[in-house]
Protein backbone atom coordinates (compact mmCIF):
# COMPACT_ATOMS: atom_id res chain seq x y z
CA UNK A 1 0.00 0.00 0.00
CA UNK A 2 1.69 3.34 -0.85
CA UNK A 3 2.29 6.16 2.32
CA UNK A 4 -0.27 8.31 1.14
CA UNK A 5 -3.35 5.78 0.63
CA UNK A 6 -1.75 4.36 4.07
CA UNK A 7 -2.27 8.09 5.55
CA UNK A 8 -5.63 8.96 3.88
CA UNK A 9 -7.36 5.15 5.50
CA UNK A 10 -5.39 6.34 9.25
CA UNK A 11 -6.71 9.72 9.07
CA UNK A 12 -10.14 8.91 8.37
CA UNK A 13 -10.08 6.47 11.09
CA UNK A 14 -8.55 8.87 13.26
CA UNK A 15 -11.26 11.14 12.74
CA UNK A 16 -14.43 8.47 12.92
CA UNK A 17 -12.76 8.19 16.59
CA UNK A 18 -12.84 11.88 17.47
CA UNK A 19 -9.56 12.75 16.37
CA UNK A 20 -11.10 16.26 15.01
CA UNK A 21 -8.81 19.41 14.37
CA UNK A 22 -5.64 19.42 11.88
CA UNK A 23 -3.64 20.13 15.06
CA UNK A 24 -4.84 16.64 17.36
CA UNK A 25 -4.70 14.62 13.24
CA UNK A 26 -1.00 16.05 12.68
CA UNK A 27 0.15 14.77 16.47
CA UNK A 28 -1.69 11.85 15.92
CA UNK A 29 0.15 11.05 12.98
CA UNK A 30 3.58 12.14 14.42
CA UNK A 31 3.77 14.05 11.05
CA UNK A 32 3.90 17.96 10.09
CA UNK A 33 0.72 19.96 9.77
CA UNK A 34 1.12 20.26 6.13
CA UNK A 35 1.88 16.82 5.05
CA UNK A 36 -1.64 16.15 6.90
CA UNK A 37 -3.21 18.70 5.58
CA UNK A 38 -2.18 17.85 1.93
CA UNK A 39 -3.99 14.70 2.61
CA UNK A 40 -7.03 16.37 4.18
CA UNK A 41 -7.75 18.57 1.12
CA UNK A 42 -8.08 15.59 -1.20
CA UNK A 43 -10.07 13.71 1.33
CA UNK A 44 -12.28 16.60 1.83
CA UNK A 45 -12.64 17.45 -2.05
CA UNK A 46 -13.78 13.80 -2.75
CA UNK A 47 -16.95 14.33 0.02
CA UNK A 48 -14.94 11.51 2.27
CA UNK A 49 -14.04 14.44 5.12
CA UNK A 50 -16.28 17.72 5.72
CA UNK A 51 -14.96 20.57 7.63
CA UNK A 52 -16.78 22.68 9.73
CA UNK A 53 -16.50 26.63 10.64
CA UNK A 54 -14.72 25.80 13.19
CA UNK A 55 -11.87 23.89 11.30
CA UNK A 56 -13.22 20.35 12.95
CA UNK A 57 -12.95 17.84 10.62
CA UNK A 58 -15.99 14.91 10.34
CA UNK A 59 -16.69 11.81 8.22
CA UNK A 60 -17.77 13.02 4.81
CA UNK A 61 -21.55 12.62 3.07
CA UNK A 62 -20.00 10.54 0.26
CA UNK A 63 -18.24 7.67 2.89
CA UNK A 64 -21.24 7.12 4.04
CA UNK A 65 -22.99 6.38 0.25
CA UNK A 66 -20.15 3.84 0.28
CA UNK A 67 -20.72 2.26 3.53
CA UNK A 68 -24.66 2.12 2.53
CA UNK A 69 -23.74 0.20 -0.46
CA UNK A 70 -21.43 -2.01 1.13
CA UNK A 71 -24.44 -2.77 3.56
CA UNK A 72 -26.90 -3.48 1.26
CA UNK A 73 -24.20 -5.95 -1.06
CA UNK A 74 -23.50 -8.31 1.81
CA UNK A 75 -24.91 -11.42 0.68
CA UNK A 76 -24.90 -13.16 4.30
CA UNK A 77 -25.97 -16.32 2.68
CA UNK A 78 -22.45 -16.32 0.21
CA UNK A 79 -20.45 -14.64 2.98
CA UNK A 80 -21.08 -17.53 6.01
CA UNK A 81 -21.23 -20.40 3.31
CA UNK A 82 -17.63 -21.74 4.03
CA UNK A 83 -17.75 -21.10 7.41
CA UNK A 84 -21.20 -22.95 8.03
CA UNK A 85 -19.83 -26.11 6.11
CA UNK A 86 -17.29 -26.62 8.10
CA UNK A 87 -19.05 -26.03 11.38
CA UNK A 88 -21.56 -28.85 9.93
CA UNK A 89 -18.38 -31.00 9.46
CA UNK A 90 -16.98 -30.21 12.95
CA UNK A 91 -20.08 -30.86 14.69
CA UNK A 92 -21.95 -33.83 12.24
CA UNK A 93 -25.42 -31.63 13.15
CA UNK A 94 -27.54 -30.01 10.88
CA UNK A 95 -26.51 -26.14 10.10
CA UNK A 96 -29.52 -23.47 9.52
CA UNK A 97 -28.86 -20.04 8.32
CA UNK A 98 -32.13 -17.79 9.07
CA UNK A 99 -33.55 -14.29 8.69
CA UNK A 100 -36.16 -11.95 9.93
CA UNK A 101 -38.60 -11.60 7.63
CA UNK A 102 -41.34 -9.50 8.86
CA UNK A 103 -42.96 -11.59 12.38
CA UNK A 104 -40.90 -14.83 11.32
CA UNK A 105 -37.59 -16.26 10.69
CA UNK A 106 -36.92 -17.51 7.12
CA UNK A 107 -33.95 -19.97 6.19
CA UNK A 108 -31.83 -18.81 3.36
CA UNK A 109 -29.44 -21.99 4.02
CA UNK A 110 -29.34 -25.52 5.11
CA UNK A 111 -26.61 -27.88 5.61
CA UNK A 112 -27.21 -31.35 6.36
CA UNK A 113 -24.16 -33.76 7.37
CA UNK A 114 -23.81 -36.26 4.25
CA UNK A 115 -24.00 -39.43 5.88
CA UNK A 116 -27.08 -37.66 8.27
CA UNK A 117 -29.31 -40.59 9.79
CA UNK A 118 -32.24 -38.09 10.45
CA UNK A 119 -33.21 -35.38 8.38
CA UNK A 120 -34.98 -32.56 9.36
CA UNK A 121 -38.20 -31.55 7.95
CA UNK A 122 -37.21 -27.87 7.40
CA UNK A 123 -35.93 -26.47 4.08
CA UNK A 124 -34.51 -23.23 2.51
CA UNK A 125 -37.47 -20.93 2.11
CA UNK A 126 -39.58 -22.03 4.72
CA UNK A 127 -40.73 -19.71 7.66
CA UNK A 128 -40.26 -21.09 11.06
CA UNK A 129 -42.01 -19.28 13.88
CA UNK A 130 -40.16 -16.69 16.28
CA UNK A 131 -41.68 -18.08 19.74
CA UNK A 132 -40.78 -21.21 19.70
CA UNK A 133 -37.57 -21.66 17.80
CA UNK A 134 -33.60 -20.94 18.66
CA UNK A 135 -33.16 -18.75 15.53
CA UNK A 136 -36.44 -16.83 16.13
CA UNK A 137 -35.18 -16.36 19.75
CA UNK A 138 -31.70 -15.02 18.32
CA UNK A 139 -33.77 -12.33 15.57
CA UNK A 140 -35.89 -11.63 18.45
CA UNK A 141 -32.93 -10.39 20.60
CA UNK A 142 -31.20 -8.55 18.13
CA UNK A 143 -34.16 -5.94 17.85
CA UNK A 144 -33.94 -3.24 20.42
CA UNK A 145 -36.40 -3.96 23.67
CA UNK A 146 -39.40 -2.04 22.53
CA UNK A 147 -38.73 -3.51 19.10
CA UNK A 148 -39.67 -6.97 20.55
CA UNK A 149 -41.96 -6.42 22.51
CA UNK A 150 -44.31 -4.56 20.26
CA UNK A 151 -43.42 -7.98 17.62
CA UNK A 152 -44.02 -10.66 20.50
CA UNK A 153 -47.43 -8.51 21.08
CA UNK A 154 -48.69 -9.71 17.63
CA UNK A 155 -47.27 -13.34 17.63
CA UNK A 156 -49.81 -16.47 17.80
CA UNK A 157 -48.50 -17.74 20.61
CA UNK A 158 -49.34 -21.62 19.42
CA UNK A 159 -48.30 -24.47 21.61
CA UNK A 160 -46.12 -26.73 18.96
CA UNK A 161 -45.10 -28.87 22.00
CA UNK A 162 -45.49 -28.67 25.77
CA UNK A 163 -42.30 -26.74 26.37
CA UNK A 164 -43.16 -23.72 23.89
CA UNK A 165 -43.79 -20.37 25.45
CA UNK A 166 -47.34 -19.20 25.33
CA UNK A 167 -46.86 -16.23 27.23
CA UNK A 168 -45.36 -12.91 26.29
CA UNK A 169 -43.69 -12.61 29.41
CA UNK A 170 -42.28 -15.75 29.34
CA UNK A 171 -40.94 -15.55 25.71
CA UNK A 172 -39.61 -12.22 26.60
CA UNK A 173 -37.66 -13.26 29.90
CA UNK A 174 -35.86 -16.00 27.79
CA UNK A 175 -35.17 -13.63 24.96
CA UNK A 176 -33.71 -11.46 27.53
CA UNK A 177 -31.28 -14.26 28.92
CA UNK A 178 -30.20 -14.50 25.31
CA UNK A 179 -29.60 -11.02 24.48
CA UNK A 180 -27.33 -11.30 27.57
CA UNK A 181 -25.53 -14.55 26.62
CA UNK A 182 -25.30 -14.70 23.22
CA UNK A 183 -27.06 -18.00 22.08
CA UNK A 184 -30.19 -19.32 22.40
CA UNK A 185 -32.04 -22.37 22.76
CA UNK A 186 -35.08 -24.45 21.82
CA UNK A 187 -35.35 -27.43 24.71
CA UNK A 188 -37.75 -29.30 22.18
CA UNK A 189 -40.30 -26.06 21.97
CA UNK A 190 -40.75 -26.55 18.70
CA UNK A 191 -40.41 -30.69 17.39
CA UNK A 192 -40.57 -33.15 20.54
CA UNK A 193 -37.44 -34.87 19.49
CA UNK A 194 -35.63 -31.99 18.62
CA UNK A 195 -33.11 -29.69 20.22
CA UNK A 196 -31.43 -26.84 18.97
CA UNK A 197 -28.88 -24.03 19.70
CA UNK A 198 -28.55 -20.62 17.76
CA UNK A 199 -26.43 -17.77 18.07
CA UNK A 200 -26.36 -14.13 16.12
CA UNK A 201 -24.50 -12.98 12.57
CA UNK A 202 -23.53 -9.51 13.25
CA UNK A 203 -23.24 -6.50 10.37
CA UNK A 204 -20.78 -3.53 10.05
CA UNK A 205 -23.62 -1.59 12.14
CA UNK A 206 -23.17 -4.75 15.43
CA UNK A 207 -27.07 -5.31 14.61
CA UNK A 208 -28.23 -9.03 14.23
CA UNK A 209 -28.56 -9.57 10.66
CA UNK A 210 -29.43 -13.71 10.86
CA UNK A 211 -28.94 -16.06 13.13
CA UNK A 212 -27.06 -19.56 12.65
CA UNK A 213 -28.20 -22.34 14.49
CA UNK A 214 -27.38 -26.27 15.09
CA UNK A 215 -30.71 -28.59 15.14
CA UNK A 216 -29.96 -32.07 16.72
CA UNK A 217 -32.61 -34.99 16.92
CA UNK A 218 -32.66 -36.89 21.02
CA UNK A 219 -31.67 -39.59 19.01
CA UNK A 220 -28.38 -38.51 18.43
CA UNK A 221 -27.30 -36.13 21.24
CA UNK A 222 -29.07 -35.84 24.35
CA UNK A 223 -29.92 -32.07 25.24
CA UNK A 224 -26.67 -31.60 27.36
CA UNK A 225 -24.40 -32.73 24.25
CA UNK A 226 -26.21 -30.08 22.29
CA UNK A 227 -24.87 -27.41 24.44
CA UNK A 228 -21.64 -28.61 24.79
CA UNK A 229 -21.78 -27.66 20.66
CA UNK A 230 -22.40 -23.61 21.49
CA UNK A 231 -18.60 -22.64 21.90
CA UNK A 232 -18.12 -24.33 17.97
CA UNK A 233 -21.12 -22.33 17.10
CA UNK A 234 -20.16 -19.35 18.50
CA UNK A 235 -17.13 -19.27 16.96
CA UNK A 236 -18.15 -20.31 13.49
CA UNK A 237 -20.90 -16.82 13.75
CA UNK A 238 -17.81 -15.14 15.58
CA UNK A 239 -16.00 -15.39 12.02
CA UNK A 240 -18.81 -14.88 9.85
CA UNK A 241 -19.96 -11.79 11.84
CA UNK A 242 -16.41 -10.96 11.22
CA UNK A 243 -16.92 -11.45 7.63
CA UNK A 244 -19.88 -9.57 7.39
CA UNK A 245 -17.79 -6.45 8.63
CA UNK A 246 -18.49 -6.45 12.56
CA UNK A 247 -15.84 -5.69 14.65
CA UNK A 248 -16.42 -5.49 18.39
CA UNK A 249 -15.59 -2.61 20.71
CA UNK A 250 -12.00 -3.70 22.21
CA UNK A 251 -13.18 -4.44 26.35
CA UNK A 252 -11.71 -2.12 28.78
CA UNK A 253 -9.12 -3.54 30.36
CA UNK A 254 -9.58 -2.30 33.75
Amino acid sequence: MSQSVARALSLLDRVAAGTSTLTELAEAEGVHKSTVLRVLRVLEQEGFVHRDAEHRYALGAHLFRLAQQALDAVDVRGVAAGRLRRLRDETGQTVHLAVLDGSAATYVDKLEPRDAAVRMSSRIGRSAALHCTAVGKVLLAGLSPAERADLVATLDLNPETPRTHTTAAALLADVERTASRGWAEDRAEHETFVNCVAAPVRGPDGRTVAAVSLSVPDVLLPRERVLDLVPALLSATADVSRDCGFRPLPEDPR
